[in-house]
């Protein structure tokens, strides 16, 4: 449920945003649909719409954005980025274009979040869940994403990432659903990915350093 107009500013925390594959870029959103539209043709459903989700937190300090987005250029530590992957292929990821960055960015923002349906969803108002929210961020694995590296059925993406952050952090993530309508790709392989935690099956380490010019 989103949040209700006029609701007061908690002290803690955890909102969801979902934002339209694409948002505020044409190409991406193109590839998305015709992606969609193939995927619905093979399963014989209808074509849904795509999106991507992001998580805010609210807390005494500042506000904190969670974000997996590509590397847009290497200012990373001034984005809060706590862990990079590949993109298509794992030796593709020596190459800023094939990576991928996780962000816990302290007074960050979400890129078009004027964009986003049904958001902000409130996930909870418990300050020790939401710090521990921002424990997991630097754990998350980074396999190479629009792949199934760890064996889950779905590739794995950014919703991936929100998805395992929300269930290790013991807030309920299995009832949470897209807007109507919509699908978010890899949010059931990052569910998948949690119980295997939560089991004791640690996922192997899917992080490597990349050589490639030093942050500025």
């Amino acid at each position: 449920m989103a949040m209700p107009e006029g609701t007061a500013a908690a002290i803690a925390a955890v909102d969801l945003y979902w934002l339209p594959l694409g948002a505020g870029g044409h190409f991406v959103r193109l590839n998305g649909r015709v992606y969609e539209a193939v995927a619905a043709r093979r399963h014989g459903r209808p074509a849904c719409d795509l999106y991507h989700s992001a998580l805010q937190i609210e807390l005494p300090e500042g506000t904190y954005v969670i974000e997996q987005t590509p590397v847009t250029d290497l200012s990373g530590k001034q984005r809060g980025v706590v862990a990079e992957g590949a993109v298509g292929a794992r030796w593709a990821g020596r190459f800023r274009i094939f990576r991928y960055e996780i962000q816990l960015w302290l007074g960050g923002h979400i890129p078009d979040v004027a964009e986003a349906v049904d958001s902000p969803r409130r996930l909870t108002i418990d300050e020790d869940r939401a710090r521990r929210v921002l424990d997991l961020i630097p754990h998350v694995p980074t396999p190479v994403w629009g792949r199934d590296e760890l064996g889950t059925g779905e590739m794995w993406n950014s919703n991936s990432v929100i998805a395992w952050v929300i269930a290790c952090s013991g807030i309920d993530a299995e009832s949470i659903r897209p807007p109507a309508g919509g699908r978010a790709p890899g949010w059931q392989a990052g569910l998948a990915v949690a119980r295997r935690r939560e089991e004791g099956r640690e996922v192997p380490p899917t992080r490597r350093k990349f050589k490639t010019a030093p942050r500025g």
